[in-house]
């Protein structure tokens, strides 16, 4: 009898080892799914950064006003027709 209350309590032990300390416990399993949460939020960001681009690249192939709201903001071109106007503001002076 006290041999197979031995046996019981190491496998008690070795169990109660694997759910707490071991490969596979709650632990190793709270940080599995947190990584997972984390690789879920990363994938969510990168495809709506895919999404964004996807639409931009569709525009620039079909769209000329895309390419030229590109070409005005970035590059500060103007048509052949049209009249540039810088407006330069007067730096304000504090009371002193």
């Amino acid at each position: 009898m006290k041999f197979i209350s031995l046996v019981l309590l190491i496998t008690l032990v070795m169990l109660q080892y694997r759910l707490w300390i071991g490969h596979g416990s709650l632990t190793y399993v709270h940080h599995l799914e947190a990584e997972k949460e984390a690789q879920i939020r990363e994938n969510q960001s990168l495809l709506d950064r895919n999404l964004s681009l996807s639409a931009e690249v569709k525009d620039l192939k079909h769209g000329y006003s895309a390419i030229e709201e590109r070409a005005r903001s970035e590059m500060g071109m103007i048509k052949n027709d049209e009249t540039f106007y810088q407006v330069v503001r007067q730096p304000q002076h504090q009371p002193e």
